[in-house]
């Protein structure tokens, strides 16, 4: 007998595991593996998914309307050239199946998202990799990089897992050293923490032409990961492939109605914004105390290299935290067995992944 094949390359694909949320036999977790808001969502984002619990058996609205005219009034852009989602990854994919294909090469950093390959090898298109310079992104590298198959670059900026950035004039950079017919995607999901003066999230590159996206996320600082919501910036011919490609309903009413609340709650993003550029530089230099390495990160993480020693490595240390209800986020998938990345937290979780640390590098002495 025979059965169905999927088309080549799509057993290639190492399905993407996502940050683990518990461990057996502990009661009390910390969980601090998948970037999630440390304060949770806007309590109006909570109001408004009770408030529409009962007309749930409506369908949403395909335009995703109200939202498009909110982000574009709180941006200052364009809300014809807005297509949401559920969460920016699906865009990166449907941007993927519009414009790659077999034959075709995908191209972004060393230590990119894991699912810029996984959108690549689902098309049937080929993924490439430009080393990194010191865990960030390096234009040159990128552009040479570049060859006639190149359909798509896609720039996490910043950078998930390292939590590096480039300055807004490098990013000009590699779009004006990219050909024409090449699409850059800046994928900007941590781009509300970063505080930066040299720091652009993209939306003038993406006003000043027709082959650049720009792609942002509610599930970071606005902390509705568990609905599923992001929305794209594109020049206007990009924003009608994407909404003849998207799914009619993409995006459902709940997080439809939360997305809308979130982003009118002004006040508690920026307290989010606040904790973070409170508990981040001081989670940079508890870690660097320790001696340990650790990457000058911008966003809602901190990512620690460990010795290789066995005992000492990022291994030993994993199951250490966990022994102590500390679930991290391990690196191998990403190329950096030696590393470990953790979310910022609450106070309280900060506080007890530092006394851990310090608890599990004493051991060394």
């Amino acid at each position: 007998m025979t059965a169905p094949t999927p088309r080549p390359g799509i057993m290639d694909i190492r399905p993407y595991v996502g940050g683990e949320s518990a461990i057996e036999g502990v009661s009390r977790i910390m969980k601090l593996s998948s970037n999630e808001g440390a304060l949770g969502p806007s309590p109006k984002a909570v109001a408004a998914l009770k408030a529409m619990a009962g007309e749930i058996h409506r369908y949403p609205d395909g335009g995703a309307t109200a939202l498009r005219k909110a982000l574009a009034a709180r941006w200052g852009i364009d809300a014809e050239r807005i297509v949401c989602g559920a969460g920016s990854d699906e865009l990166l994919g449907i941007l993927c199946r519009a414009y790659a294909g077999p034959g075709d090469e995908v191209l972004y950093s060393a230590h990119g998202f894991l699912m810029y390959a996984i959108a690549a090898k689902a098309c049937g298109a080929t993924p490439v990799t430009a080393p990194e310079t010191d865990l960030h992104a390096d234009v040159d590298n990128l552009l040479k990089a570049v060859t006639p198959k190149t359909r798509i670059v896609f720039l996490a900026n910043p950078n998930n897992p390292t939590g590096t950035y480039l300055p807004a004039e490098e990013v000009k950079r590699l779009r004006k050293g990219l050909r024409d017919d090449i699409l850059l995607v800046i994928d900007a999901a941590y781009a509300e923490f970063v505080s930066k003066n040299d720091y652009s999230a993209g939306v003038e590159l993406v006003e000043a032409g027709n082959n650049t996206v720009m792609c942002r996320t509610f599930s970071k600082i606005y902390a509705l990961g568990g609905l599923r919501l992001g929305w794209a910036y594109c020049p206007a011919d990009i924003a009608g492939v994407l909404n003849r490609v998207r799914n009619p309903f993409n995006v459902g009413s709940a997080a439809l109605e939360a997305g809308l609340a979130a982003l009118e709650d002004g006040p508690y993003m920026e307290l989010c914004r606040s904790h973070n550029d409170y508990w981040l530089p001081w989670m940079l230099s508890e870690i660097k105390g320790l001696g340990l390495p650790v990457t000058p990160s911008v966003c809602n993480f901190v990512l620690i290299q460990f010795p290789l020693t066995e005992g000492r490595n990022a291994q030993a240390a994993d199951a250490f935290l966990r022994a102590k209800g500390i679930i991290t986020r391990a690196m191998g998938g990403y190329g950096l067995p030696d590393w470990l990345r953790i979310t910022i937290g609450s106070g309280e979780e900060n506080q007890a992944v530092i006394q851990a640390l310090a608890e599990f590098t004493a051991r060394w002495k």
